[in-house]
């Protein structure tokens, strides 16, 4: 399971800085969408382990992620269940921080000493702390309960969190922090948006020995400029003349976007022939996640650009044509003023001859005519 991610840089920064050495290594798997099982996190050798995962007050439920409805002001409490899974006894530390997405479109969070400010700044524990320390021996469970306080001025639509469990242990002159993270969704009524939308667009076109087998890739931005997650089904095609399929369409899933989310996506249609024009376009469905309510109709998104597959082989072909064309005109212009050459010379040679033989003639007939004479 890779749909958490928690980031620890300022927590080894800090380590750094005092002059120590240290890694934190974070290991963050999260009940997602289409997942049922527990988050769960373990060293390579198996000694170590932490797993968390909602619970009523007699134990784990089944719940994937902590899922509310709240209207502004309201105040909520629920329960998480943390278990030792390893072999050595450890101290657990649980807290809430707020979820963005990752550029490659995982549900993340925010590092551990980054400051919540929207739904992970709502949950505390016991007395309102911010976190609280489980300590836990081999293969025991506690339930740990959290109250969930909407503030007064919660604006409409989707806020995102997660509830963490952090182990943190030296290893040499390493600190490895193992942590697991589940999902936390508050949804605020009001005026829900649902809205997707496509910005700035692109393709090219990448050919190969095939004229008829190149690749077009289409990259696009996607943004959640509503307010409650989405997801989307992307469809990805390539047009030509008069509105032709040039090759099949290719779909992708999107990825749940939190709202004010924004993604590049890079998709690529394969089998698409030199044919000079290219329109390919982009058709995006918004969809939600199960067990959400809906609000109201999601409307479909539809972009296209142009991109142009320079034809090689008719541009080859037309080169080779005209080559061929150039080299017969020539030809024939070498032939033609040969021919007027070689007829231009059998006129002066009979010109030559007929006065050769008018010169003949004159000379007899004055040889005829000098002896009559005598």
């Amino acid at each position: 399971m890779r749909e958490c991610t928690v980031h620890s840089i300022p927590f080894l920064a800090r380590r750094l800085a005092r002059g120590s050495v240290f890694i934190t290594a974070a290991l963050i798997l999260a009940a997602g969408l289409n997942l049922g099982a527990p988050a769960v996190a373990a060293s390579a050798d198996g000694t170590d382990g932490i797993s968390g995962t909602p619970a009523s007050e007699t134990g784990p439920d089944g719940r994937s992620r902590f899922s509310y409805e709240a209207a502004p002001g309201q105040q909520l409490t629920d329960n998480y269940s943390v278990s030792n899974t390893g072999t050595t006894s450890q101290t657990m530390r649980v807290f809430a921080t707020d979820a963005f997405n990752t550029e490659d479109g995982a549900y993340g969070l925010l590092e551990t000493d980054a400051e919540a400010i929207d739904a992970g700044a709502w949950v505390t524990f016991e007395n309102g702390a911010k976190f609280v320390d489980v300590p836990l021996a081999p293969g025991e469970s506690k339930l740990v309960t959290f109250t969930l306080a909407v503030p007064a001025d919660a604006s409409p639509g989707d806020h995102a969190a997660g509830i963490v469990t952090s182990v943190t242990s030296p290893q040499g002159q390493i600190l490895v922090d193992r942590r697991v993270a589940t999902r936390l969704y508050v949804r605020v009524p009001g005026e829900l948006q649902a809205a997707l939308t496509v910005g700035s667009i692109s393709s090219s076109y990448e050919s190969t020995i095939n004229p008829l087998d190149g690749t077009t890739t289409v990259t696009f931005t996607v943004r959640n400029s509503g307010n409650i997650a989405l997801g989307g089904n992307m469809i990805v095609g390539v047009k030509t003349y008069f509105g032709i399929s040039a090759a099949p369409i290719v779909r992708e899933e999107l990825a749940e976007m939190l709202p004010r989310s924004t993604r590049v996506v890079t998709m690529s249609v394969p089998g698409v022939a030199q044919l000079g024009y290219l329109n390919s376009y982009v058709s995006l469905v918004p969809t939600l996640a199960e067990n959400v309510t809906s609000p109201g109709p999601l409307a479909v998104v539809d972009r296209d650009t142009v991109a142009i597959a320079i034809p090689w082989w008719l541009v080859i072909l037309l080169v080779v044509g005209g080559a061929v064309y150039l080299f017969l005109r020539i030809r024939r212009r070498i032939d033609g003023k040969r021919a007027e050459e070689w007829v231009a010379h059998m006129q002066a040679e009979a010109r030559r001859e007929a006065e050769a033989a008018d010169k003949g003639e004159l000379v007899a007939s004055a040889t005829l005519t000098d002896g009559d004479a005598r």
